[in-house]
Formats: structure tokens, C-alpha cells, sequence
């Protein structure tokens, strides 16, 4: 095989990761090498190269702790202060971010490897035996899909902003890359919201009709399911103000009987294993996880830790009296600084997608929507403050709903995704400010004269 340019070696393809030792060998490389077409013979290598995906999604680039972080950072209006060394992060929280900056080149990166990773995999549907083609190709597809609305989420206007047709948001690359001749299908034109949306929902769409409803061996927990697709679908709708297919979806996900939350707010975080609750997440373990020093949720949030972050006593004022998510918080020996105990466990699991939020959406949906699907949106809603011991509602608005969110979903990061959806403010800027997106690599835009740079960059 010729040696890959510089444009594949660390743009599309910096590594090749096995998820397990228990794969095919022959893939089982070290980050930075590359495989070439004629290692993938077998339904064996076609597997281990899907199980890299979510090796890949576990990157600190990715849900590991980007996805997640760099959302509180960027939309926080005031809650939480970035107090660390890290220039790079400290741009976000400004919003200051610079084109040629690491994080907006590694998060881009990230998500094309991964992208890519489930490229290949649908590339070579035809070493996979007819009883698991259809699954697999489900499986690239959840990966792919969830990829590109995270990508799209935060390098191009949201769907709210109107005029989808024409605002731009990432590429999309539906061919894999993984021989040079294949290189140039790679430099395609930033796609419109309007087009990025509709492959998101073909992908989780096909997902959800494909994917099976749970997984019985504990190797693939942490694997895509149904309901790990309709979760999604439930987000993307929700982004799109359609509110009643978000409704549906978060149903779907809710009368599964899959999934019951947690018996109290702190047992759905810091665990080593999926809890009752999970419908998508991150498991790490010692071995493979998104950071022990300088990355990772828990390297941030940690007081024993970096503790970059410091929590505004005006975000635990936001809870009523009683309610433990209100008290789910660390204060450092003087008192000067608080975090946050979601990420306190170096290994723990890392919740993406969660019934908790299921109900939420459902509820929010209905009332923006004026559906009954499902339960009643009070109900929902008590349901969720219940477990937290928090002080049942009499009634509730859509906007009771967000505010909820607010309180369950804390630095988690949901609240960029709020502030895009409902036009709100960060600060002074607009939801659509251009300061409030992220530019486009200058990395990428050396190699691939198709991309127009994002206004202000």
C-alpha cells in the first residue's frame, strides 16, 4: 500500500483502534498506523473495526469529555468559571476561539476518524454473513449519525436559526477512506442544515429498525440498542422544534421497559457498569478511558483532581430545599471552590443518553406540541423530581420543563443544546452570534479549498 498523505494520516484516518483484545489480531494496531483494504477478509475484521468506533467515541475529543464539557463552557452563562491553565479552554469560555486552535481541530479530527471508522465498516458489508448485515449496518450508522450532530451542533448554526436550506454545518462523507484513490471523495463542501439533518435521521432511523432491543452479554453493554437510536432521534427532533416526533421517540424509549431510573440521583453516576437508567454511554475502565491528567470529564471537574471548574453558588441556588441534586455537589477544604460529583470517579461510566432525560423530553414536547403521548407532562416531570426528593409541582409549563432540564441535566451538556433550540442568550450574545460557533480548522481548510470559513473567523 502507498503511504497515506498527511491529509489522511491525521485527518481521516490517525488510527485504527481495537476495542477489545479479544478482536481479529491482524487489526489489533497501534494509534497512528493505518490498515490497508486487503486486512479486512472477514465478518471478524468488519466487527473489531465497528468495535473501534466506539473506542473512537470515547475519545476526549469526543463523548470522553469534548462533547460534554465544551458545551457548559460555551453556552454558561455565568454558573461555572473556568479557572485553569489550559489556554485553549479558556478561549471556549471566552469565546475566543482561534481557527488554528487545538480544539476545534482535534474535536473536527475526532469526529471524522470516527465517522470514517463507520464508513469503512458499511464499505465492506459483504464479508458480513446476511444475519448480521443488517445489524451491523444499523450499528455504523447510530455511530455516524450521533457523530454528525454533535460535529454539526457546533460548526454551524442551529436548526432555530432559520434559512436551512443555505446555513452550513460539516461535511458530509458517506465514502470510506482508507485507500489514498479514495481521498478526494473525502474533500466534500460543507453541507446545509437542512441536508446534515436529513442523513442524521436516515442513519437513526435505520438504526432504530435494525438494532437489536438489548444486548444479554455483558461484552456489549455498551453497544448501541433500539432505544439507544430513538434517544437520539428524540434529541434531533427536538433540535428541528418538532415536537411531536420528539414526543414519539421519547416514548418509544420510556414504554420500552428497558430502563427505570435510578433508585436516587447519586447512583446514576460514578459507576463502573451501565445503570438501570443508561441508554447510551461511555464505559471506561483503568485500561481505556478519555484521561487520568490532562483530559477527561473527572480531570476537570475532579477537587482532588485539576479542578479547572468552579461551580457558582448561584447554580446550587436554582434547587428548592430537599432536593439532592442540590447537595450532589464537592466543596474544596476553604470553601473557595465547588464541582460538581457527576465526574468524581476516574473509570466511571459516562451517561449520554438517560431515561431521566427521556421523560423530560417527552414532557416538553407534549406541551410545545399540544399532544398527550404518553403520561402527563406533570407526572413526568414529579416523576423525575421525586427520585430527587425535590418538591412536587402543582403544574407545569414548557418552560417548568427547561428549567428542569437545567437541574437534572447540569454539566452534562445539555444546556448548549437549550440555549441553540430556544434562541436564548449567553452573556450578551445572541443564541446565533458567530462567536457562539465554532470556526473551522484552518488545518482543514489548507487541504480542502470546498470549505467556506464560518463569518467573524
Amino acid at each position: 500500500m502507498k503511504p497515506l498523505t498527511k491529509y489522511i494520516s491525521y485527518i481521516v484516518l490517525p488510527a485504527m483502534l481495537v476495542f477489545s483484545t479479544a478482536c481479529n489480531k491482524k487489526l489489533d494496531v497501534k494509534p497512528g498506523s493505518q490498515i490497508s483494504p486487503e486486512q479486512i477478509q472477514t465478518e471478524d475484521d468488519v466487527t473489531a473495526i465497528m468495535l473501534s468506533a466506539y473506542s473512537s467515541l470515547q475519545d476526549a475529543s469526543a463523548f470522553g469529555e469534548r462533547y460534554i464539557f465544551l458545551s457548559d463552557l460555551f453556552a454558561d452563562a455565568g454558573f461555572i468559571e473556568y479557572q485553569g491553565t489550559f489556554l485553549n479552554y479558556s478561549q471556549v469560555n471566552t469565546r475566543q476561539i482561534q481557527k488554528s486552535g487545538s480544539i476545534p481541530s482535534d474535536v473536527w479530527a475526532r469526529g471524522y476518524v470516527t465517522i470514517n471508522t463507520a464508513n469503512i465498516v458499511l464499505a465492506n458489508l459483504d464479508k458480513v454473513s446476511d444475519a448480521n448485515k443488517a445489524t451491523l449496518s444499523a450499528e455504523a450508522k447510530f455511530v455516524r449519525a450521533i457523530t454528525y450532530f454533535e460535529l454539526a451542533g457546533f460548526y454551524g448554526l442551529p436548526y432555530s436559526a432559520g434559512n436551512t436550506d443555505n446555513n452550513p454545518t460539516v461535511p458530509i462523507v458517506s465514502t470510506a477512506v482508507i485507500d489514498p484513490a479514495n481521498l478526494p471523495a473525502s474533500k466534500q463542501p460543507r453541507a446545509s442544515v437542512t441536508n446534515i439533518y436529513k442523513q442524521i435521521i436516515a442513519d437513526l432511523q435505520e438504526a432504530a429498525a435494525n438494532l437489536p432491543d438489548e444486548y444479554s452479554e455483558k461484552k456489549n453493554k455498551s453497544r448501541a440498542t433500539k432505544y439507544a437510536a430513538y434517544a437520539f432521534l428524540a434529541k434531533v427532533y427536538l433540535a428541528q422544534h418538532n415536537y411531536p416526533e420528539a414526543a414519539k421517540a421519547a416514548d418509544a424509549v420510556i414504554e420500552s421497559g428497558y430502563y427505570t431510573l435510578a433508585s436516587s440521583f447519586d447512583a446514576e453516576f460514578n459507576n463502573s457498569a451501565l445503570s438501570s437508567e443508561d441508554i447510551f454511554a461511555i464505559l471506561q475502565t483503568s485500561q481505556s478511558n478519555a484521561g487520568t491528567a490532562n483530559n477527561g470529564l473527572v480531570t476537570f471537574y475532579g477537587l482532588d483532581q485539576r479542578n479547572d471548574v468552579n461551580i457558582s453558588p448561584a447554580q446550587l441556588a436554582q434547587y428548592g430545599p430537599g432536593d439532592q441534586r442540590g447537595k450532589f455537589y464537592s466543596y474544596s477544604s476553604d470553601s473557595s471552590n465547588i464541582t460538581t460529583n457527576k465526574w468524581r470517579d476516574l473509570y466511571g461510566t459516562i451517561p449520554v443518553s438517560r431515561l431521566a432525560e427521556m421523560y423530560l423530553t417527552r414532557a416538553e414536547a407534549n406541551l410545545r406540541a399540544g399532544t398527550a403521548v404518553g403520561d402527563d407532562p406533570l407526572n413526568d416531570v414529579n416523576l423525575v423530581r421525586s427520585r430527587s426528593k425535590a418538591t412536587l409541582l402543582n403544574s407545569v409549563t414548557a418552560d417548568d420543563v427547561v428549567q428542569e432540564r437545567r437541574l437534572e441535566l447540569a454539566f452534562e451538556g445539555d444546556n448548549y443544546w437549550i440555549v441553540k433550540r430556544l434562541q436564548l442568550n449567553v452573556g450578551n450574545l445572541k443564541y446565533n452570534d458567530n462567536m457562539l460557533v465554532f470556526p473551522i480548522p484552518q488545518r482543514e481548510m489548507d487541504v480542502n479549498s470546498s470549505l467556506v470559513q464560518n463569518p467573524g473567523y
